[in-house]
């Protein structure tokens, strides 16, 4: 069997695709069936005090804004 020159990128698209076809197809069967959802996780309903920062540590000279480009 031969491929014309003109019909061999349609003949590869055409086994690729049903190469993926097959696959997609051998997964969908062994896929468990879907069940219940699983219980969501909700977080902890906690007062966050905001009032006192947490301490980070600042690692280089702190930033500031250039207000005047013309100045470095």
């Amino acid at each position: 069997m031969r491929i014309k020159e003109e019909n061999r990128n349609m003949f590869l698209l055409a086994t690729v695709t049903l190469c993926c076809v097959a696959v997609a197809g051998t997964v969908a069967l062994f896929e468990l069936a879907p069940g219940p959802a699983p219980a969501t996780q909700v977080a902890e309903r906690s007062a966050i005090d905001v009032t006192t920062p947490t301490p980070v540590r600042v690692v280089g000279a702190p930033f500031e804004p250039n207000i005047n480009p013309r100045e470095r």
